[in-house]
Order: C-alpha cells, then structure tokens, then sequence
C-alpha cells in the first residue's frame, strides 16, 4: 500500500515587516525573509510549511525538487535519507558565531516534513498533533519576547512610525534604548496578548544596562512574572558570574551568556540559576559533551534547525532522560510555523517554561482568517486535520512581491546596523 506521492514541489520566498530589533548581531532589516514550501500529491492534497529565508536554501530547496518528486509523503525516513545523501551530514560547527541558524539540510527537512506532515494529517483527518504522539494540553503557553529597538514600524516606515497606529501597534514602533522603555513596551505587549512570562533579548548594551532593565521589569511586574534573559552569548565569563549573580534571585532562567559548552559549564557552577541554551547546543551530536560538563538546563528547541518536528520529539525523550527541561527558541515567522510550534508544544510530555515567539512584532500574515489569536498569552491547538491552518494565495502573492522590491536575499543585521552607526562590527565576545 502506498500513500499520496509528491507531484510538485513550490517555493516561494516572502518578506515580511519586521521593526529595528536590536541584538547581539546588530539590527534588524525593515523586512525579515521567509520561504513558504508547498507540496502537492498526486492526487491534489497540499501541505504547506515556512522556514527562515536564505536565497542559497532556497536555492537548495529547488534542487530538493527532483530528488523528492513522486516520493511517498509517508516515507519521511527515507525522504531524510535521500535528502542526507545528496546535502551531506551537517556538523554543529557549521552553525557559526551568528544567532540564527543557517544550516541547509536542517532547513530544507524541516520544511518538507512539516508539509508531509500537514498532507499525512488531511489524509488521515488527523491533527499534527496527533501524528506526534497525541495532544498533551489544549492550549500552549509563550512568552513576552522584548527587544531593544529604534523608533520605527518597518517595512515602508523603517525608522519612520506610522501615525495611525493604536494600541500595541502602536507602542510596537517606539524606540525602547533603556530600562523605562523596556517596561512600558512589556506593559503594552502584555496588555495585548496576556503573557505570563517575559524574556528580554540582550547583547545589545553594556551589561549595567540589560542588568539595570531586568530588575525594572521585576519591580514593574513582581514575583509573579517569570523573567528570563538572553545576552546572545556575548559575555566573557568573568561579565556572566558577576551579573548573574546579581540577578539570580529574579531569573526564571539565564539563557547563553557566554559562547560554548565549556564556558557555559564555568558559569553555571558559580551560579545558583538554570542555564538555557540555543547557541552552545544546537544538534544531537552537542549533546554528549553537554551531558559529560553540565553546559546547561534546558535545551531551547526549534523545529526549523534541529531537523523537523518528529526530531524535536525525539530532543524531548532525551531531555527527560538526562534530566533537561525542553522550551523552543522562535526567530521572525507567521502563522505556518506558529501552527507548527503550537502543534509540537501540545505534543510534548510537559511545558515547564512558556515557548518564545517573535509573533508579537509581526504584522503580516499567509494565512486564511488572518492572524492567529494569543488568550492569557497561550495559542489553543488549531481544529481541523493536519496543521489546521490554509495559505491565503493572495497574501502570498503580495509578501513575495515584499520580497522581489526590498532586494534582501539574507539576513546580515551587520549591514543593518552599520545604516545606524557606521563602521560597527559584530563582535563574538564584547563585554
């Protein structure tokens, strides 16, 4: 017996409004880059899956096209495999020093399995959710994700604010450069979607400043409000321990203050705090060096980069057996990966820590119906098979004629910053 097989394979990149977040890395484009992959069988059912945008994976995808074409969309493991073949094993030192993740066969597996994934569940009439294991809660938590930034709403607007805006969107184009700014904009965030956690992306600034910022954001919202923060690995160790320990007693977590495994193992037995990490272990191959030195506490999944969905639940069964809590990391998306996200976190066994998204600061979106909907900020699992969720062809079509007029073909948030303070370099290490 043999499932739907692939007929066609579409790619179609897309550039979505995306404000001047600042990080580790520099500053944030007035667009960030998707790519939306669309299967179709052969007898006509569609799967859809997004992924962070990069001409050379794209590029990549469509080579992918004819290595997968009248595949069985049931056969993932030897999709992986043909797949594997072609692209080669992807070592963790491929990742690099940047914050993102540009590995292509993580990418391009990813993609393609979360729309087989989306084809299997319409086939079955089953949820994703399902075809992970089955539904462990009804609604997934996420966090408040708070940025530095310069005024500005992105897109057309780039460091301009749009004068019509209300609300959060309204207070989603303010500059936030200091710790007053980072608390009315925590307030406006969670006002508006009902987070219960918050986390503060840093590396941006001396670390008085990030430090000074935390501890406004534990005086504005107390010891009810979980806080976490992220310095993007920037720190020496000497910076980690003496501000960690400052702000230990009001951290839920502390996630990549240093760069590397042994570095984080250095900090993390001079502090009394769990460590978090999506920079120092990122593939199957980092885990037992972590294990062996104790780099870290929670492992920060993504189903973009580590391999797809089924390969996040297999991250699970390994955290649980090595003692690790499991939370997901989020870069900029729509409500493809959302659903996928949401899909996964239903899935797994337990949600200690809400999930981190960029959602909040996305205006676009590629779905019918519009965006998706956060209650005390939680998303409910979507209804219907498979992702439950369906591309709305004519925001497509206008999100990648985004992408054929900004001309961005990757994301480089050097270049950006440089617009702002010419000749800034990014630095691995700053502080």
């Amino acid at each position: 017996m043999r499932g739907p097989l692939i007929k066609d394979i579409y790619i179609t990149p897309i550039a979505i409004v995306d404000p001047p977040l600042l990080n580790a890395a520099g500053l944030h484009a007035p667009y960030a880059l998707r790519t939306v992959v669309e299967l179709v069988t052969d007898d006509g059912i569609s799967g859809i899956s997004e992924i962070p945008g990069n001409s050379s994976i794209d590029e990549a995808l469509e080579l992918s096209r004819d290595l997968l074409v009248g595949r069985d969309v049931f056969q993932l493991n030897e999709i992986r495999q043909v797949l594997t073949n072609h692209f080669g094993v992807e070592t963790a030192a491929q990742r690099g020093d940047a914050p993102w993740d540009q590995r292509k066969l993580v990418h391009i597996f990813s993609a393609i399995e979360v729309a087989c994934l989306d084809i299997i569940g319409k086939v079955t009439n089953r949820p994703v959710v399902d075809l992970l294991g089955g539904k462990m809660r009804d609604r997934v938590p996420f966090a408040a994700y708070l940025f530095y930034k310069y005024e500005g709403a992105g897109g057309k607007f780039e460091f301009g604010t749009d004068p019509e805006a209300t609300g959060w969107a309204a207070a989603r184009q303010a500059a936030a450069l200091d710790p007053a700014g980072i608390v009315v904009q925590a307030h406006a965030m969670c006002k508006e979607f009902g987070f219960q956690s918050i986390k503060l992306k840093g590396g941006v600034f001396e670390p008085r400043v990030e430090v000074d910022s935390m501890f406004a954001l534990y005086e504005a919202f107390g010891t009810d409000v979980p806080l976490r923060v992220d310095p993007n690995a920037i720190w020496e160790v000497e910076t980690a321990i003496k501000y960690g320990k400052e702000m230990q007693h009001i951290l839920e977590y502390l996630e990549d203050p240093v760069r590397g495994q042994e570095n984080m193992a250095k900090v993390r037995k001079e502090l009394n705090i769990p460590f978090a990490t999506n920079m120092c272990t990122t593939s199957f191959e980092d885990i037992p060096r972590s294990i062996q030195l104790g780099s870290e506490d929670i492992i920060l999944s993504d189903h973009h980069f580590w391999g797809g969905l089924r390969s996040s639940m297999t991250l699970s069964g390994i955290c649980d057996t090595f003692g690790r809590g499991l939370s997901m990391h989020s870069n900029s998306h729509l409500g493809i990966s959302l659903a996928a996200m949401v899909h996964l976190g239903a899935a797994l066994p337990a949600v200690p820590y809400a999930l981190d998204t960029h959602y909040p600061w996305q205006s676009d979106e590629i779905i019918v119906g519009g965006r998706m909907k956060f209650e005390e900020g939680s998303v409910e699992v979507p209804d219907g098979p498979g992702l439950g969720v369906e591309l709305d062809r004519e925001a497509l079509k206008a999100l990648h004629q985004n992408y054929l007029d900004c001309g961005l073909k990757k994301r480089d948030d050097e270049i950006e910053m440089q617009k702002k303070v010419p000749g800034w370099k990014f630095k691995a290490v700053r502080w």
